[in-house]
């Protein structure tokens, strides 16, 4: 015995005619058998006449049909697809053995056995379809779902119907079984958007097909008849009723033992919803795609198949949209009359470039906009280093004195400026060290006016830097906005005394023959000479471990800056270890300020902390 169902009381109609059709039960599938036959021989006579008009079934043999590009993360697992139809073409090695095995049970119990059309299902079909008063109930085989879904158009007329028996019939003699079945598994609609079982597969359990357990395959085998009223997200009990009856056909064919059956449908179904795989790696994969498309076009990432090697790491991509959703949510309960903020959070390979996670906003679901690479906003303080990078270049040293007393600036449109530090005091003789450990307003200012301000926008330029950087004294305090992702790149030279990697996000791209395409490396070139990068190091460094970073102390080996713009509306922390260059912002799309006291070292270093802490333990 198999997995029995609940028991349903039956109703009674006493029709007495409903009675005798039973009765009549043989005879009248016997009949339907003949006349099933016979019009079949008719049809197939009358389908010779006409097949000029019927199509080539040799287009088959060469079957290609439209194949989803796979983008994947650095380890090889699935971030996204590119596709018109969702579909990863395997074959039969690639498959489990007991998948086919269940699909048959399911679908055409007597594959192996008719050729090509199953007059006995035909007739059991018009029979039951009579019995049901009229409900449809399919006969076709698996070589006619193929004929119809690889050979014939939607219409529905009776020559259709027989022109697809007729080429149905040829095609059981064209192709192996073996073939056909591959072919019927790479093609069938499962739901979802997934089209074959390597794509349903990735769909539901987040997995490929090879990977599959008994129960998750029947789960699978049971979506052609009603992909969408069969769904396991949406309809697990209908999914679950729907596992039972496959796990029984396969117990009755001897494929595998009750016991079996027994266990598979009591075992716990683990799902993984796509949508929430796609707002987690959404930012990223429209960014690759961004950079495939020039290259490739379009219609080739949809049709061809690409396998996109990138260099994302699932894992850290996981640790940083949730560090960046906790700090959004804590900002947000600090003010309980604002609403969540915005938030991006980039995080490159410190030695390569290579991007390792991209979050580009909250969610993605609601908001596509990538905060991270598209955003420009003010950088605050964090654009510091770079000034200070500029003038140890020059030759001046962290112990340079600059007065910090109250200035002020005729600027270019005649208006007096007379900036402050964020503390409102004044320190008199300081240190280019203290100034930028403590992010002295002033300190920055009066710097960048010894030096000059075209140096250093040449030097942002070198750093990465394309946005426009205005020729004025503001840029000091980080006036000009810039990307998180370039400005976050741009740190990556401090930790690689003095060379700059330009961000990569892709390594290398499979075609379908198997050949493989090389991505451009990544750009590296100086910036700094060493001496500078190890002084502006020891300074961010001394920025965590008593300055305005401090809480972000804990990470070993750590140093970064934070910034913070007019009004307390944007926040932000890059920082970065041997390993790991990270950039976090924090703020509202429209320009709101954060909350009184939101500064990059409240608001977005713990941030930066947390998703340390995630990727280091």
């Amino acid at each position: 015995m198999g997995i029995p169902k609940k028991r349903k009381k039956k109703k009674t109609t006493g029709k007495r005619s409903l009675s005798k059709l039973r009765d009549q039960t043989p005879i009248i599938v016997f009949l339907l058998t003949v006349c099933a036959a016979v019009t079949l021989s008719i049809g197939c006579g009358l389908a010779w006449f006409h097949s000029l008009n019927i199509p080539d079934i040799r287009s088959v043999r060469d079957y290609r049909p439209l194949v989803a590009t796979m983008v994947l993360d650095r380890h090889g697992k699935t971030l996204d697809a590119i596709y018109e139809e969702y579909r990863i073409v395997i074959n039969s090695n690639q498959m489990p053995a007991l998948l086919p095995k269940a699909f048959v049970a399911a679908e055409d119990s007597r594959y192996w056995e008719h050729g090509g059309l199953d007059l006995w299902s035909i007739a059991r079909a018009a029979f039951n379809n009579l019995r049901s008063g009229g409900r449809n109930q399919g006969g076709s085989t698996i070589t006619q779902q193929v004929t119809r879904s690889l050979l014939l158009t939607r219409e529905k007329s009776y020559f259709r119907k027989i022109t697809e028996a007729f080429l149905s019939y040829r095609l059981d003699r064209m192709l192996s079984k073996k073939e056909i079945l591959t072919i019927y598994l790479n093609e069938i609609y499962l739901g979802s958007g997934a089209y074959g079982v390597e794509a349903a597969a990735l769909t539901y359990f987040n997995k490929p097909a090879k990977q599959l357990t008994l129960a998750e395959i029947a789960m699978l085998a049971g979506l052609p008849q009603s992909p969408s009223r069969y769904s396991p997200l949406t309809h697990f009990k209908r999914a679950k009723t729907r596992q039972r009856y496959v796990l029984n056909r396969m117990a009755e064919d001897g494929i595998i033992s009750p016991a079996a059956a027994r266990k598979a449908f009591k075992q716990k179904i683990l799902l993984k919803n796509p949508a929430k795989r796609r707002a987690m790696n959404g930012y990223f994969a429209r960014y690759v795609r961004s950079r495939l498309e020039p290259r490739y076009g379009k219609k080739a990432l949809m049709h061809d198949g690409l396998r996109v090697y990138t260099t994302l790491d699932l894992r850290l991509q996981s640790a940083a949209a949730q560090a960046l959703k906790e700090g959004t949510r804590a900002l947000q309960k600090r003010h309980p009359t604002h609403k969540v903020p915005q938030g991006a959070l980039i995080a490159l390979d410190t030695a390569s470039g290579r991007i390792l996670a991209m979050v580009g906003g909250t969610d993605y679901n609601k908001s596509q906009y990538n905060r991270a690479v598209l955003a420009n906003r003010q950088p605050g303080s964090v654009f510091k280093p770079l000034v200070y990078a500029t003038a140890f270049e020059k030759g001046l040293s962290p112990g340079f004195i600059i007065d910090d007393k109250p200035l002020s600036i005729r600027n270019s449109k005649g208006n007096i400026w007379t900036p402050e530090n964020y503390s409102k005091k004044f320190y008199g003789p300081t240190t280019l060290r203290d100034g930028l450990i403590h992010s002295r307003n002033i300190v920055a200012i009066k710097l960048l006016q010894k030096i000059g301000v075209k140096p250093v926008i040449r030097l942002a330029k070198n750093a990465g830097i394309t946005a426009s950087l205005k020729p004025e004294l503001t840029l000091a305090l980080g006036a000009s906005p810039v990307s998180v992702l370039e400005m976050t790149a741009a740190y990556t030279m401090f930790a690689n005394q003095g060379l700059y990697h330009e961000p990569v996000c892709i390594t290398r791209i499979q075609e379908t023959n198997g050949r493989i395409t090389l991505w451009q490396k990544s750009v590296t070139r100086r910036v700094v000479k060493q001496r500078t990068a190890s002084q502006i190091n020891t300074l961010l460094q001394d920025v965590i471990r008593s300055g305005t970073g401090s809480k972000a102390r804990g990470i070993p080996g750590a140093a970064g800056k934070t910034g913070t713009s007019d009004n307390n509306i944007d926040a932000w922390f890059i920082g970065y270890t041997p390993d790991i260059t990270a950039g976090i912002w924090l703020g509202y799309d429209r320009g709101k300020s954060l909350g009184r006291g939101e500064t990059g070292g409240r608001a977005a270093a713990p941030v930066w902390k947390s998703f340390m802490q995630r990727i280091t333990h």
